[in-house]
């Protein structure tokens, strides 16, 4: 079952970024400069070593954190116009998150866990029970609905944090260090689920610092210092829309 997308984003640049800097106090430059663009339907990694700058890349992309220069747009709204509080409901609206360590609820049911993450949607209690179920379904966990997450395998509970991140239909779906905390087979497995929503529509960034992960995607962005030293195309016959 493919996620229904929003077909007024087709083609269109999810994420700008222009000239972005981010520093902190101490005369830390975490990022110098960034350009980057990412158009619907991409898969791509950002690749980088500890200290690379791509965490905080992640928070601005994400919306989580404010540029100190530079213009920063994600899908079409300039962030810099935006309260906080606006922020907040951009994020929630546009933005999808899919961290290493899962961050589910213990005690309460895959389900619930993915039905959660629709709270602020303005969707009745209803219809974000209908949503996650449709989800969990769409990750091959329609058996494990109500499993807690200690009845989980780790490769299941991401699985249920994937369901919980797509759930609300966002632009962008961000993945940082996805199969960090999973073994090989839970971790490629959960590869090709990111690569199945990706056929599906959804337009997704991992960010890792393997390379191996990242040499598997489309598009490579590597970081390094806090500047992207490369943006390549790997090997295939995708896309090259928005590369530079």
């Amino acid at each position: 079952m493919t996620l229904p997308r929003d077909p007024s984003t087709h083609g269109r640049a999810v994420v700008e970024l222009t000239g972005v800097t981010k520093d902190y106090p101490g005369g830390v430059a975490a990022l110098r400069g960034v350009d980057l663009t990412v158009m619907s339907g991409e898969l791509l990694s950002i690749v980088g070593p500890s200290g690379s700058g791509k965490s905080t890349l992640l928070h601005i992309v994400g919306t989580l954190d404010r540029p100190s220069a530079g213009r920063v747009a994600i899908a079409g709204h300039d962030i810099a116009t935006l309260s906080d509080r606006a922020l907040s409901a951009l994020r929630s609206r546009h933005v999808g998150f899919v961290f290493q360590s899962f961050h589910l609820v213990p005690g309460i049911s895959a389900k619930a866990n993915v039905a959660e993450g629709l709270l602020y949607s303005g969707l009745s209690r209803a219809e974000r029970g209908r949503r996650a179920a449709r989800a969990l379904e769409r990750v091959g966990l329609g058996d494990r609905m109500d499993h807690r997450p200690h009845e989980l395998s780790g490769g299941q509970k991401q699985r249920v944090a994937i369901a919980r991140a797509v759930a609300g239909e966002p632009d962008l779906l961000l993945a940082d260090e996805p199969t960090g905390a999973l073994d090989t087979a839970s971790g490629e497995s959960v590869m090709e689920l990111l690569r199945e929503l990706n056929r599906d529509g959804a337009t997704i960034a991992v960010i890792t610092h393997d390379n191996e992960i990242a040499a598997s995607l489309p598009r490579q962005v590597r970081i390094r210092d806090g500047e992207i030293v490369a943006d390549v195309w790997n090997a295939g016959p995708m896309s090259h829309a928005g590369a530079h």
